[in-house]
């Protein structure tokens, strides 16, 4: 039997103490990110009031990530020289205990990205951040999506992503309609966002980035990587949410977005959020 579902207000404080903390001292977030979502990437962190560096050169890679607040590898256009950089630059995290996130783009089919999100994961990421089928993929028991696009639930890759937290020590995150964020024994579930976020390149490779940035910040705080991960995706979610009631179409809602992280007030994430602490499932809309 799935535990009940616990509405939580200890994660909208969090969030809201962190989005301050990030607001008040930048963290310096480094992102080796794909081609197709760079510029986004570093617009959102500005946004969200982080300090974005994208570097990644091998032989420069390794010492700016042992400087770095956060880290993100994303692998979306993985060329031979960002993929020697990643490997360097996780081992320059490792070394100085600078977070990263792993985002495992589009892996299953692909060979490539595949064999390099299994070598990645294995150096244990704080946090991994995929939707569902990168997520099983990434455990072995799915092939991955159509592309980037995930044809399975979230739920569907709950066991996966608690076995891979277990295995590697690092938080979970499924993104979807309700995302699932775990750490191998507390789950986490937001069922904010909007569908808005599917029809703009970039927008879950953002997320990741966002991620990084708040597990950044949360280093000289209590809260631990699971609840800066989930502070991350309820800020980011909440904020599309804005942006979707002023945008018309996707286009407008990129720029509505970024503006929407500037001006996402702490109150906001009390008042709107929709998370829970249970185990059990809940809708897109719920609570």
């Amino acid at each position: 039997m799935s535990d009940p579902l616990r509405p939580s207000t200890r994660v909208p404080a969090v969030a809201a103490g962190l989005l301050t903390r990030v607001r008040e001292a930048p963290p310096l977030t480094h992102c080796i990110t794909n081609s197709v979502v760079t510029g986004f990437t570093a617009n959102t962190l500005l946004a969200v009031g982080a300090s974005p560096a994208m570097v990644d050169i091998v032989g420069e890679a390794g010492l700016f990530a042992g400087v770095a607040s956060g880290l993100l590898v994303n692998l979306g256009t993985p060329t031979p020289e960002q993929r020697a950089a990643s490997l360097e630059a996780v081992a320059g995290a490792n070394a100085a205990g600078t977070p990263w996130v792993l985002d495992p783009v589009a892996i299953g089919a692909l060979p490539v990205r595949t064999a390099l999100a299994a070598e990645l994961a294995s150096l244990r990421p704080t946090a991994v951040r995929g939707n569902a089928s990168e997520i099983l993929a990434l455990a072995g028991s799915g092939a991955g999506g159509r592309g980037v696009d995930a044809v399975d639930a979230p739920d569907a890759a709950d066991d996966a992503a608690r076995s891979l937290a277990a295995r590697w020590g690092s938080v979970v995150a499924v993104s979807g309609p309700v995302d699932l964020l775990t750490d191998g024994t507390r789950v986490i579930r937001i069922a904010n966002g909007d569908a808005l976020l599917t029809r703009v390149t970039g927008g879950g490779c953002a997320l990741g980035a966002v991620m990084a940035a708040f597990l950044g910040a949360a280093r000289a705080t209590a809260a631990d990587a699971l609840d800066a991960v989930a502070s991350a995706s309820l800020v980011y979610t909440i904020a599309a949410e804005h942006a979707a009631r002023v945008a018309d179409g996707p286009g407008s809602f990129a720029v509505a977005l970024l503006d929407a992280l500037a001006g996402l007030e702490p109150a906001d994430i009390h008042a709107e959020a929709r998370v829970d602490e249970g185990a059990g499932r809940i809708e897109a809309g719920a609570l």
